[in-house]
């Protein structure tokens, strides 16, 4: 599998997703179930479905979609361009005056009121990144001791795992990009200090990483694979 080029919107795009996700798709979530994870959804990331109504809210492209699949189905959009934050939690029934939190790196509230412009394509590339990394994942763990279940955190903005490793654990993930490396990468991050296996392997502070341009020079999903199943290689998890 290839991976399409980035966008030159998909950094500025990433970050109103992540705060489209963290205060509508995870607030709303929140709110009936207490919890805060996402999920790689058609065009875009979503809730798993929650509450009575088995409701589920994702972005698609440049729309906030609701649907609802419990004894009287529905399915509503809004475009996220052209509305602003206080708007699209009105549509999604969230309240943004409620007590809540992601952890420390929960993006800000910021303005409410400011009108919104999403690039749906870019949406589109996060959504397929995380599918990608969803699937990238699920291989490279096999035999691997205690998966956790994949989840996209919205604090953090990656899909991640961790798994059994010699005594201790570690994180797998596919992040969309941050202030380390702009980019979207994968990622071998262990909780102990030890880097056993060749130094040139473990090139970031919390580990190692493989970009997307190097995942898009080869077959996406094979190369993903081989470099997390070396990570746990090293590590003594596999």
């Amino acid at each position: 599998m290839t991976l399409d080029a980035l966008t030159p919107a998909f950094g500025s795009t990433r970050a109103k997703v992540q705060r489209i996700g963290a205060h509508v798709l995870s607030r709303a979530r929140h709110a009936v179930t207490g919890r805060i994870d996402l999920a790689p959804t058609p065009g875009g990331i979503g809730t798993l479905a929650f509450g009575p109504d088995h409701r589920v809210l994702r972005l698609s492209g440049e729309l906030l979609v609701v649907e609802t699949t419990g004894d009287q189905p529905a399915t509503a959009c809004m475009t996220v361009s052209g509305n602003s934050l206080a708007a699209l939690a009105e549509f999604a029934g969230v309240d943004l005056d409620s007590d809540y939190t992601a952890g420390a790196d929960t993006p800000e509230l910021g303005d409410v009121d400011g009108a919104l412009q999403l690039d749906g394509r870019s949406v589109e590339l996060l959504g397929a990144w995380f599918a990608v990394g969803m699937q990238v994942l699920v291989a490279a763990i096999t035999g691997a001791a205690e998966p956790t279940r994949a989840r996209i955190w919205p604090e953090h903005f990656d899909l991640g795992i961790d798994v059994a490793c010699a005594g201790s654990r570690v994180n797998l993930g596919a992040s969309a990009g941050d202030s380390f490396h702009e980019a979207p990468y994968l990622y071998v991050a262990p909780w102990e200090p030890s880097r056993p296996g060749p130094a040139d392997f473990w090139n970031a502070p919390f580990g190692a990483v493989l970009g997307y341009e190097s995942l898009r020079d080869q077959d996406g999903i094979a190369h993903g694979v081989d470099f997390i199943a070396e990570g746990l290689g090293h590590l003594g998890a596999r």
